[in-house]
């Protein structure tokens, strides 16, 4: 890749509750939130600077998200601050056997309106300064249909200035009114895209797609040249102008939790080719930092747990 020191992540970050040990934790999450983390352990050493791009209010949690950014070196001078909206909560009920089930309240949340009354060339102006920016369904799917149709042109006018678009499928029915307004926003926000990450899985939900060979043609078509299909714990395909490839992860004995697996699995694959790595080794390098995050409980790991790539 063309040389890239700046990346701009665009998303929601949440307050995040569970129980531990029978009482409530705080702490935060969200799909771009821990792409972003991860990017930046591994990139910042290179000289390379992660932006978070959001909505967040002037609350004690909305300042402690903020200060914890900043803690992992994420710049945060573009996460607008909202006068009268408050960040988002969602809470994890664990079952006995493990199974997880996510409860939100989003709706109303600061993340939705950070395009809000914002003029689009200023913003284009400040995400231009970056050589890539990345984002995914969920970035789009919380915003208003204004707010998408803004993005979707503001993303047109970076990639026209010669900025890299990355996008992660991350495809959640419930925050879209139906799939046919779900597909028609993937279809313009693909045809603004240079690398795509799609879980086969969402594909499957969004497109009803029955092999990957479906999800493969069909974003091609879009004009995407670089195609990841991320697969969980089984080989993930890399496509691009020179051929498909399949790269196999290495073998996870113990797997704790699988939170953030695809979120971290992007920051590797990104972070290797940010650095000057092919596809096939950005893809490995994926695989590397989703199947050290998979071995500890939560979606951020300890610093000193991150892999080398």
């Amino acid at each position: 890749m063309n040389h890239i020191n700046r990346v701009a992540i665009i998303g929601e970050c949440m307050v995040e509750l569970k129980k531990v040990n029978g009482a409530l934790q705080q702490g935060f999450g969200g799909d771009t939130l821990n792409t972003a983390v991860y990017l930046s352990r591994l990139t910042q050493q290179s000289g390379v600077s992660t932006s978070y791009v959001t909505g967040l209010g002037q609350d004690p949690f909305s300042r402690e998200m903020l200060a914890a950014w900043q803690d992992e070196g994420i710049n945060t001078d573009m996460v607008y601050l909202s006068q009268d909206k408050l960040p988002g909560i969602y809470a994890i009920e664990t079952a006995d056997n493990g199974e997880r089930s996510f409860f939100y309240w989003r709706n109303d949340s600061a993340a939705k309106y950070w395009l809000r009354d914002r003029a689009i060339l200023t913003l284009a102006k400040e995400l231009c300064q970056h050589q890539m920016i990345y984002l995914s369904g969920i970035s789009l799917a919380i915003l208003s249909q204004d707010c998408r149709e803004a993005l979707i042109k503001l993303l047109a006018l970076c990639r026209s200035d010669g900025v890299k678009i990355a996008f992660d499928n991350n495809f959640r029915p419930a925050l879209w009114n139906n799939v046919a307004e779900a597909q028609a926003f993937y279809q313009q926000i693909l045809q603004v895209t240079d690398m795509a990450f799609l879980t086969f899985d969402d594909e499957m939900l969004l497109w009803g797609d029955t092999h990957e060979d479906q999800a493969i043609e069909r974003t091609k078509g879009f004009g995407v040249s670089e195609i990841v299909i991320k697969r969980g714990g089984d080989a993930c395909f890399v496509v691009t102008e020179a051929g498909r490839h399949a790269v196999a992860p290495l073998k996870i004995d113990h797997v704790i939790d699988t939170t953030a697996a695809g979120d971290s699995f992007s920051a590797g694959y990104l972070a290797k080719r940010i650095l000057g790595g092919d596809c096939q080794q950005a893809a490995f390098a994926g695989h590397t930092v989703a199947g050290h995050v998979i071995q500890h409980r939560g979606a951020i790991i300890p610093r000193e747990a991150m892999p080398t790539i």
